[in-house]
């Protein structure tokens, strides 16, 4: 039976939506939803969509265009993560990000925004596709990135996300904004993991920005001395997607937006929004699959040396995160003891009758406060720190696991994990029997 070709134009944007904060944020929205009601896009994934009532005035204006959409919250202001789509949405879940940065970075805002992953399950014709829609935590300083460790996890952790949930599907379309160039660690962990393929790779043909960046030094959103290293800009907003035993996904067409809108005298936001055509062809019986272990051994090499990469740059957190929280304590402990200190003074006029307080009560009253509230903020801290280590160090406890299978893998070896039967009492074991 004959098979026709699928096209499904998918669109990201992160659109930079900070209520007073984001400049002209109600003209910009304005504009992307003109931008989207032609109908021209299947699928639209946005990120930074911050305020609820600006995804609500998006979706009643895509009404007839993309009558199906949903908003993804999460955290204290939202993911900021948001798809509307042509085809009906049968499905969503959404996977918070264990790390997210510091509560106390407040001008990065990473950790309010409840950084994390959307998943909508979408029927495509015959076939149905999982669309990831994501926004990780942003690099504020490439040479001094204290924000690395987080990242390399949140990557981490999307790849086993998109792992594990999308077993089923036919194809898998991935969109948003990584803050990953396309060589650094997480990125590649990310493709060589799931298999992803990058749209502006793989496309037959490009219509766009020089080298596809989508952070451009002209646009005047942005702080150009972030962008001081590169001269032109930097490429951290992607389009990823795979195919199926059972479908093949093509990119025929990517392309990014240039700069001003047409007409406009400013861009629709910070970055630039990216377009991928992609063909989607059912296949009308499923492809053979050749041996697995032969297949895997390609990359399994390269995997091992991302991962130990990768656990180097966890590492590199844990020691961080433990150096913070001995802080944290060690200040708590003085805090403490000033405390301690002062209630004894506080007792010298109860204990020698007629004696009377060496201290002014202002000073003393002020004193107290401020030894309360290092207790409560070094409480506070340590806590979160702690946290941050369970994290870091579960991370790291699947990556040993993950390295672990792939080196047997590696050298060939099978190892047999089922658990021994123990003889019945009395007996001794047998001379076949294997020992603990």
């Amino acid at each position: 039976m004959a098979t026709s070709a699928l096209t499904v134009r998918v669109f990201s944007l992160n659109c930079w939506g900070i209520r007073y904060l984001s400049k002209q944020c109600d003209q910009r929205y304005a504009m992307i939803g003109d931008l989207l009601c032609n109908g021209e896009h299947d699928i639209v994934l946005l990120q930074e969509v911050w305020s609820e009532k600006d995804f609500l005035g998006l979706k009643n204006k895509l009404t007839l265009s993309h009558p199906h959409s949903h908003y993804f919250k999460s955290g204290v202001i939202g993911s900021g993560l948001a798809i509307f789509s042509k085809h009906r949405i049968h499905d969503t879940f959404l996977y918070r990000y264990s790390l997210n940065g510091y509560p106390y970075m407040a001008h990065h805002g990473d950790w309010f925004g409840g950084k994390a992953v959307g998943m909508a399950i979408i029927q495509i014709g015959s076939l149905t596709a999982n669309v990831y829609v994501t926004h990780l935590h942003a690099e504020y300083c490439r040479e001094n990135d204290s924000y690395l460790p987080h990242r390399v996890v949140q990557a981490w952790e999307l790849q086993q996300f998109i792992r594990h949930t999308s077993a089923g599907a036919d194809a898998v379309i991935v969109g948003g904004d990584l803050n990953m160039h396309p060589q650094d660690l997480g990125t590649r962990l990310l493709r060589s993991y799931t298999g992803l393929r990058d749209a502006y790779l793989e496309t037959a043909q490009f219509d766009g920005c020089e080298d596809g960046i989508t952070l451009i030094a002209d646009n005047p959103f942005i702080n150009k001395k972030e962008l001081i290293p590169f001269e032109k800009g930097i490429r951290i907003d992607y389009i990823l997607f795979k195919g199926s035993s059972r479908a093949e996904l093509h990119c025929d067409l990517m392309s990014t937006t240039k700069g001003s809108a047409p007409e406009k005298p400013f861009p629709y936001s910070d970055h630039e929004a990216l377009t991928a055509e992609l063909r989607l062809k059912p296949l009308a019986s499923p492809e053979t699959r050749h041996d697995k272990n032969h297949q895997d051994s390609r990359g399994v090499a390269e995997l091992v040396d991302l991962l130990t990469e990768a656990r180097t740059e966890v590492n590199v957190g844990l020691y961080c995160a433990e150096r913070m929280r001995y802080t944290a304590q060690r200040t708590g402990i003085m805090g403490l003891a000033l405390l301690i200190l002062e209630l004894a003074i506080a007792t010298v006029p109860w204990l020698a009758l007629g004696a009377e307080q060496p201290f002014p009560l202002t000073s003393f009253y002020l004193l107290a406060a401020l030894c309360c509230v290092i207790l409560v903020t070094t409480f506070l801290l340590y806590i979160f720190y702690t946290m941050e280590l369970k994290s870091l160090q579960g991370a790291e406890d699947q990556m040993n696991l993950a390295a672990g299978g792939l080196l047997e893998r590696l050298r060939g070896v099978s190892v047999d994990h089922t658990p021994q039967r123990k003889p019945p009492e009395g007996e001794e074991p047998r001379a076949f029997d294997t020992e603990e």
